[in-house]
């Protein structure tokens, strides 16, 4: 069987792109794991239209259960190539499954930021977290800290700040950058403790996470005890699938896409926080409608073709 239409990418672009394909009576097989999207790590969505306040998990479910109403294909693997074969691409899965289409809607998103100092892959799993949504519970009646300045970052700590005993909030800049409505939350805070221009050099410990080397002092020294760390400091496009097929990138990474989803290359099209749409704006709903442009696009090449 060859598919109208492949969506690599099960988050919010995805799901939409997929929900709007269908509704075009596009024949369409969405690819990607919809409960490792990003969403879902968001414990609090309140900037969603329609929900004052959501998970992130909660909402993934409502878009999966919509786009599935519609008898739309989702397989829960991960693409891990693609080629293009005449008129067609080719897409190969983990599992070795291949499918071909007239189309490709890349929506694949971002991946967590690593810090790249020492300790951090010695400890993931001990005590470093890129998750404070999966792992705030372990940390009940502990020390832990955050790094980053973002809204992602400031709501890890006020997650965190409901299970532990005391939350630092290490930024390297003067002020964070998230939005006034996070800031002014962590400042009503009192378990949680900023630390400005600061950064961590070293992540030290036995076999779990004890402590974490700064390179400046606070309170005198710079080694800081904690029992846990989550990094937020940002995160990278997934777009090595498309490399090989000559898809344009820009110097961040990021695929470069008209007003309509294309890219560059024909047949292809992208949504979502892997794009350079949307004022690289990277929200849940700047990624549901670039989708729901680019499933239009892939309409209209379709009726070309």
């Amino acid at each position: 069987m060859i598919y109208d239409l492949i969506i690599i990418g099960a988050g919010p672009a995805g799901l939409t792109a997929a929900l709007y394909a269908s509704r075009y009576r596009i024949k369409t097989l969405v690819i990607g794991r919809p409960f490792e999207s990003r969403l879902t790590e968001g414990y609090l969505i309140e900037n969603y239209p329609g929900f004052p306040s959501i998970s992130g998990l909660q909402l993934i479910e409502k878009f999966v259960k919509q786009v599935k109403s519609y008898n739309t294909e989702i397989l829960e693997e991960n693409v891990v190539e693609i080629n293009k074969e005449n008129i067609t691409f080719k897409v190969q899965t983990e599992q070795k499954k291949i499918f071909q289409a007239k189309s490709l809607i890349i929506a694949s998103g971002t991946e967590k930021r690593r810090l790249s100092i020492a300790g951090e892959k010695e400890f993931l799993g001990k005590g470093v977290s890129y998750c404070a949504t999966c792992d705030a519970p372990l940390f009940k009646e502990k020390i832990v800290a955050v790094i980053g300045g973002s809204n992602s970052a400031l709501m890890a700590a006020e997650l965190l700040s409901k299970y532990a005993q005391k939350v630092y909030l290490i930024y390297r800049q003067k002020s964070f950058r998230a939005e006034p409505i996070w800031q002014e939350r962590i400042k009503r805070e009192k378990k949680i403790i900023p630390l400005f221009e600061t950064n961590p050099v070293k992540i030290e410990g036995k076999k779990f996470l004890e402590k974490i080397i700064l390179d400046k002092e606070y309170q005198g020294q710079k080694e800081l005890k904690v029992d846990g760390l989550i990094i937020e400091i940002g995160s990278e496009p997934v777009s090595k699938l498309v490399k090989n097929l000559g898809v344009e990138l820009d110097e961040q990474g990021l695929i470069k896409i008209n007003t309509d989803g294309s890219t560059n290359i024909e047949g292809v099209f992208a949504a979502g926080d892997i794009t350079t749409g949307s004022n690289k704006f990277r929200q849940i709903v700047t990624a549901c409608a670039e989708g729901a442009i680019a499933a239009l696009g892939v309409y209209n090449y379709l009726r070309k073709i």
